[in-house]
């Protein structure tokens, strides 16, 4: 197998998404673990662990290598202040990917989700040669369809009770863009 060039980092008009660092833990511990992200996600737990971040951070290195992930650090481009992070779970062989995000709550209803996602799309769609990205959300999380569909994708279906997060089954919406629907507009 080729080594893969490092991870990139990419740049909006407001943001900077870039590799975590082992530094970026403690933020991430403090962001992720506010309980209005895990409830809207549905891998973040809550309580949040210690040594969670760090372990999650540990893995990124790797995943990138393998080219089955890319997890970018949401930042501002002006402060360097860590407000979420960014990623696609890549499918290589099947040219597609899902695109996962989470903001802390400090930063939210600013268009940072909707940036960085647009960002994610074009680097997955121009760098990575990606036909088709998905995601989806928890149908009862509106503002993230919301985000979506600023970004560019098209809602495709409803999955009915689809997860189980915590005590309930959650129904999800499902959005996706393919290459060919990519904007020319790189923002």
């Amino acid at each position: 197998m080729t080594p893969r060039p490092d991870q990139p980092t990419l740049q909006t008009a407001r943001l900077v998404l870039r590799p975590f660092r082992p530094e970026d833990a403690p933020e991430v511990r403090r962001l992720a673990g506010d309980r209005r992200v895990a409830d809207t996600t549905l891998s973040v737990p809550h309580p949040y662990p210690d040594g969670a971040a760090e372990a999650w951070i540990s893995t990124h290195a790797a995943r990138w290598a393998e080219g089955t992930e890319a997890v970018f650090a949401v930042t501002d481009r002006r402060t360097g202040a860590l407000l979420g992070a960014a990623g696609l779970v890549l499918d290589p062989a099947q040219q597609r990917a899902e695109l996962g995000y989470w903001i802390g709550p400090d930063y939210w209803n600013r268009g940072y989700a909707t940036e960085a996602a647009k960002a994610m799309i074009g680097f997955g769609i121009r760098g990575l040669g990606l036909h088709r990205i998905v995601a989806r959300h928890f149908t009862r999380n509106p503002a993230s369809g919301a985000v979506l569909r600023k970004a560019g994708m098209t809602r495709e279906g409803r999955q009915r009770e689809h997860f189980r997060r915590w005590d309930r089954w959650e129904d999800t919406d499902v959005y996706g863009i393919l290459d060919r629907e990519l904007a020319d507009d790189p923002s």
